[in-house]
Formats: C-alpha cells, sequence, structure tokens
C-alpha cells in the first residue's frame, strides 16, 4: 500500500481542508472495506473522493472496474498519471448530474466519502436504486449513528427515516483518527448500504413521505404532533395521528418505518 504521507509529497501539496480530505492511510482499514464490499470480477464501482488514490488501488487490485469523481483538479491530475486505468471525473458529486457520468444498474459504491458533503452525497446516492445497489461509505462517526438508527435511538431522525425507507443500512467497520493522514479530531464509520429496488413509503408519494417525516422530525424534543403543526393543519394532523395508531405525545424518535408510513397516508398532499 501506498504511505499517504510520501505520496504527499510526491505530489507538493497538503490535504486541502476546504474540501474535507483526511487520506485514508491504514492498510488494515482499506482491506476491511474491500472485504465488506464483497466485489465480483469486473464489477463496477463509482469511488467518490478519491484523493491520493490508496482505497483506488486496492479496488483495482479486486478487479474492479473504477470511475471516481474527485472535486480537486490537482488530484485530478495527479491519479491520471499515477492510476490510469480508472476514469476520472472531475467535479462536485453533490452537485453534478449522476447520469452524465455512469449509466446502467448494478453500481457499488465504494468511497471515503469528505466530511463537508457526505450526507448529502450519501441522500443523493440512495435516491437512485436505479443505479446502485450497494453502498460502501466512510463518513463521521456522528452521521453514521444517525444513519442507521432505530426506534427508540434518541439519534434517529429525517435522515435515519430517510435511509430506512430506501436501503437496509448497518455499520461494518469503526475506524478512529489514527487511520487516516492527517488525523481528523473526530472518529469515523463505514457503513454499508443494501438499496432496496424501491423506497418503502407504504404506497405514498416519495416527496410527500420525505416532507411528513422530516415536519415531524424538525424538533425532535417536540412531540409529534406539535411538531407537524409546522406543515400542517390540527384537524388533519388528528385524524392522521388517530389512523395511524399513534400518540400524539410520542416523540419522532420513537416512530418506527411502518409509523411514518401510515402518518403520511394519512395527511394531505402539500
Amino acid at each position: 500500500m501506498s504511505s499517504p504521507a510520501q505520496l504527499l509529497k510526491t505530489l507538493e501539496g497538503r490535504a486541502r481542508k476546504r474540501f474535507g480530505q483526511h487520506f485514508l492511510a491504514s492498510d488494515g482499514v482499506v482491506q476491511r472495506i474491500i472485504r465488506v464490499a464483497d466485489l465480483e470480477h469486473g464489477q463496477r464501482v463509482l469511488e467518490v473522493g478519491p484523493g491520493l488514490g490508496v482505497l483506488t488501488e486496492a479496488l483495482l487490485r479486486a478487479d474492479a472496474q473504477v470511475t471516481a469523481i474527485e472535486l480537486d483538479r490537482d488530484l485530478v491530475g495527479f491519479l491520471e498519471e499515477r492510476l490510469p486505468t480508472v476514469r476520472l471525473v472531475q467535479g462536485d458529486a453533490a452537485q453534478m448530474d449522476l447520469d452524465s457520468v455512469i449509466e446502467g444498474s448494478g453500481w457499488r459504491v465504494v468511497s471515503n466519502l469528505p466530511y463537508n458533503v457526505g450526507t448529502k452525497i450519501i441522500t443523493r446516492l440512495l435516491a437512485r436504486p436505479d443505479r446502485f445497489e450497494r453502498l460502501v461509505v466512510m463518513v463521521q462517526r456522528e452521521v453514521a449513528d444517525r444513519l442507521v438508527a432505530r426506534a427508540g435511538d434518541r439519534k434517529r431522525g429525517s435522515l435515519s427515516v430517510y435511509a430506512e425507507a430506501r436501503a437496509e443500512a448497518r455499520i461494518r467497520i469503526k475506524v478512529p483518527p489514527g487511520a487516516f493522514h492527517p488525523p481528523p479530531k473526530v472518529h469515523s464509520a463505514v457503513v454499508e448500504f443494501r438499496l432496496h429496488p424501491e423506497a418503502q413509503t407504504g404506497g405514498c408519494d416519495v416527496a410527500h413521505f420525505d416532507a411528513v417525516v422530516r415536519a415531524a422530525c424538525s424538533a425532535p424534543r417536540k412531540t409529534v404532533r406539535n411538531a407537524l403543526r409546522t406543515q400542517f393543519e390540527d384537524p388533519h394532523i388528528a385524524s392522521a395521528l388517530d389512523q395511524a395508531g399513534v400518540d400524539p405525545q410520542a416523540r419522532a424518535s420513537t416512530l418506527d418505518l411502518q409509523a411514518f408510513q401510515r402518518l403520511a397516508a394519512g395527511l394531505p398532499l402539500g
């Protein structure tokens, strides 16, 4: 495995904190990520934020066909010379049209995501089961805990429900700061998502379901009834809660996916 510190010297640059870059430097963690990804021969993989290409190298050794999106132009040029078999796309994965980069289905995402846009990128990827079947992504541990939080967990919020409706998610690897160069101030974790063929909204319009979830989770310390008042009228809220069998005094963090589905079905479309 190439040393990130030596590669940075070769590049004659430094980690650009404005891009949230902390380069993975642990061969043990890299190999564990590859095992979790469980890649088939010739598997098409999208890597977001390859950085210095340490994880990219391991993906290539696993016989993956790698397409990588990198924001930093300097790193794109560096990687083009260093790893010429990788298809590199310069741009912002949080903003770009993914259909302009990849086509077809059955893709997997294997990435150490930039901290500052990790959540946004994950939500974009989870919305595309037509393209992706599995995501194996590194994020801050705090974000990972929110992504996998289930009913009754205080960390459960709209992000948790968004992810649960679209995939089976679990934390597969816990990663300390020392596994990176330079070390971040926070711990990280690798989360695996196995995407459902379509969002499990109980038959509701997806945009409406997401809007109901956001409203219900908008004020974690408030009851579901009070939180929903930011978007819906009291008579509609009372009727929907009754039909869904949800206690008006409950907090959103205590509701499971099925309760949110029933709640969304009982509230009017905006």
